[in-house]
Protein backbone atom coordinates (compact mmCIF):
# COMPACT_ATOMS: atom_id res chain seq x y z
CA UNK A 1 0.00 0.00 0.00
CA UNK A 2 1.30 3.26 -0.98
CA UNK A 3 1.80 6.22 1.79
CA UNK A 4 -0.68 8.27 0.40
CA UNK A 5 -3.22 5.82 -0.02
CA UNK A 6 -2.54 4.73 3.72
CA UNK A 7 -2.52 8.38 4.71
CA UNK A 8 -6.05 9.03 2.86
CA UNK A 9 -7.49 5.70 4.68
CA UNK A 10 -6.51 6.95 8.15
CA UNK A 11 -7.98 10.58 7.66
CA UNK A 12 -10.97 8.92 6.50
CA UNK A 13 -12.06 6.65 9.24
CA UNK A 14 -10.72 9.07 12.02
CA UNK A 15 -13.46 11.40 10.25
CA UNK A 16 -15.72 8.72 9.34
CA UNK A 17 -15.85 6.86 12.51
CA UNK A 18 -14.97 10.05 15.24
CA UNK A 19 -18.64 11.34 13.80
CA UNK A 20 -20.41 8.19 14.11
CA UNK A 21 -20.79 8.40 18.25
CA UNK A 22 -21.35 12.37 18.75
CA UNK A 23 -24.21 11.78 16.20
CA UNK A 24 -25.57 8.85 18.11
CA UNK A 25 -25.05 10.93 21.40
CA UNK A 26 -26.72 14.09 19.78
CA UNK A 27 -29.75 12.22 19.38
CA UNK A 28 -29.96 10.24 22.73
CA UNK A 29 -29.45 14.11 24.18
CA UNK A 30 -32.36 15.33 21.68
CA UNK A 31 -34.70 12.73 22.48
CA UNK A 32 -34.14 12.79 25.96
CA UNK A 33 -35.28 16.01 26.39
CA UNK A 34 -37.96 16.09 24.33
CA UNK A 35 -39.31 13.39 26.40
CA UNK A 36 -38.27 15.05 29.47
CA UNK A 37 -39.96 18.18 28.23
CA UNK A 38 -43.23 16.45 27.22
CA UNK A 39 -43.56 14.73 30.59
CA UNK A 40 -43.07 18.47 32.55
CA UNK A 41 -43.65 21.65 30.41
CA UNK A 42 -42.70 23.98 32.93
CA UNK A 43 -38.78 22.83 33.25
CA UNK A 44 -38.39 22.93 29.62
CA UNK A 45 -36.12 26.27 29.94
CA UNK A 46 -33.82 24.51 32.36
CA UNK A 47 -33.70 21.32 30.17
CA UNK A 48 -33.28 23.21 26.95
CA UNK A 49 -29.99 24.77 28.35
CA UNK A 50 -28.56 21.72 29.12
CA UNK A 51 -29.25 19.76 26.21
CA UNK A 52 -27.50 22.58 24.40
CA UNK A 53 -24.38 21.87 26.64
CA UNK A 54 -24.91 18.11 26.18
CA UNK A 55 -24.59 18.78 22.41
CA UNK A 56 -21.71 21.23 23.03
CA UNK A 57 -19.73 18.62 24.55
CA UNK A 58 -20.63 15.51 21.60
CA UNK A 59 -20.12 18.13 18.98
CA UNK A 60 -16.76 18.28 20.33
CA UNK A 61 -15.74 15.16 19.99
CA UNK A 62 -16.77 15.45 15.91
CA UNK A 63 -15.05 18.41 16.06
CA UNK A 64 -11.82 16.23 17.47
CA UNK A 65 -12.08 13.75 14.74
CA UNK A 66 -12.25 16.16 12.17
CA UNK A 67 -8.75 17.57 13.65
CA UNK A 68 -7.00 14.45 13.43
CA UNK A 69 -8.16 13.65 9.94
CA UNK A 70 -6.59 17.03 9.15
CA UNK A 71 -3.30 16.15 10.90
CA UNK A 72 -3.12 13.04 8.87
CA UNK A 73 -3.19 14.60 5.23
CA UNK A 74 -1.29 17.42 5.64
CA UNK A 75 1.11 17.22 8.55
CA UNK A 76 2.43 13.22 8.53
Amino acid sequence: MDVEAAKLLGAALAVGLGAIGPGIGIGIVASGALQSIARNPDVSGQVTANMFVGIAFSEALAIFGLVIGLILLFVI
